[in-house]
């Protein structure tokens, strides 16, 4: 990628592909650092003694590993494999894939302001990783924010561009929560006032919400927003509300909150 650095720092986790292995070690190619070589010592493969290095990598494979080490004089980069969990590697297989896909659609920016890639980058690319840290979060944000661009110094036209490619490829980010709220109301009329108490639970400005019945008296609240923070905000409000306008009528409800996936 034309915008990353010669080298990783010590502690970075890198994708690598996996070229010749040895009985000493493993030899791979960083992916995200121009094919750069590193070097994986068998002691490094994996906890405990390795009798057979191939039973836990072998050539063609892609791997995440940790830096352990960098010597830019030699062009020399130690790398560990038994310090990534999988949370880590999930995650930052991921996020190389996001950042593929971003650079794509920077491609495509640039095909649209007749630019090429590197120009790309030099115009636009690297003012959106700087002040979002990713080529990926800065297409991410756009779709959420449209004036998200407006601060970040780039030409008007190219921020423009930037806009219409992430809207069109990039689906916005979001979060959904849920929790069960028991009702009830003895009277007579109670069904009629537990119905206009949910129908407060409507979409708002910041989320969408849902409430579906799962069996008396049980009802399930779904909140789906940009993030964790704004989601617990709107199921507080929906489920206050909702309490208030129950207990008002002469009934009763509790919430639950269920656990997050």
């Amino acid at each position: 990628m034309p915008h990353k650095v010669e080298y990783p720092e010590v502690g970075d986790m890198v994708v690598c592909g996996v070229q010749n292995v040895k009985n000493f070690g493993a030899f791979v190619s960083l992916d995200e650092y121009g094919g750069r070589e590193g070097f994986i010592h068998v002691r490094d493969v994996a906890t405990g003694w390795v009798k057979y290095i191939r039973d836990h990598v072998r050539e063609g494979q892609k791997i995440v590993c940790k830096v352990l080490s960098v010597d830019k004089e030699r062009g020399h980069i130690d790398l560990t494999l038994k310090q990534v969990n999988e949370h880590q590697k999930r995650e930052k297989i991921q996020e190389w894939k996001n950042e593929k896909k971003a650079e794509k659609l920077l491609e495509i920016v640039g095909t649209k302001m007749g630019k090429n890639l590197e120009e790309a980058y030099a115009e636009a690319g690297e003012k959106l990783i700087a002040e979002y840290g990713a080529l990926f979060t800065a297409f991410e944000e756009v779709t959420v924010n449209s004036d998200a661009l407006k601060e970040v110094g780039l030409d008007k036209k190219w921020a423009a561009a930037v806009t219409e490619v992430a809207k069109e490829n990039i689906q916005a980010p979001s979060v959904t929560i849920d929790g069960t709220l028991e009702i009830s109301n003895p009277g007579s009329d109670g069904i009629d006032h537990i119905k206009k108490a949910l129908a407060i639970g409507v979409d708002t400005d910041d989320a969408a919400v849902n409430i579906h019945y799962v069996g008396a008296p049980k009802y399930r609240i779904t909140v789906t927003a940009e993030d964790y923070k704004v989601a617990e905000q709107e199921l507080k409000v929906t489920v206050t509300k909702i309490t208030a306008a129950v207990q008002k009528a002469g009934g009763s409800a509790s919430f639950k909150r269920n656990e997050a996936k």
